[in-house]
């Protein structure tokens, strides 16, 4: 698997997210154990780079059903707001 295989993060709806506008431009994300999006960060500054379609760098999801090798096998991800945490892993499905 090469970066470009990685799986894309394709929706973010994290509005107080620095590498969220119109979509994230963080060159990867990292969801954590518990389905968060731990690249997720709270400022006013914007972040990322302009021309870039985030991916999936790491997953520590272990017991997520894309979850294979601590890497993401969904075709893509979708990250949002879920309950009282700001930025989750909307794609996570129980193994």
């Amino acid at each position: 698997m090469t970066l470009l295989d990685l799986p894309n993060v394709s929706t973010c709806s994290v509005a107080g997210c620095s590498f969220n506008h119109d979509g994230c431009h963080a060159p990867a994300v990292t969801i954590d154990g518990d389905e968060g999006c731990a690249t997720f960060i709270p400022l006013d500054r914007k972040g990322g780079l302009d021309k870039v379609i985030a991916g999936v760098g790491a997953c520590q999801a272990a017991d997520c059903r894309f979850n294979k090798d601590l890497t993401c096998s969904a075709p893509a991800i979708r990250v949002g707001a879920q309950g009282n945490d700001a930025a989750d892993c909307l794609t996570y499905e129980a193994a």
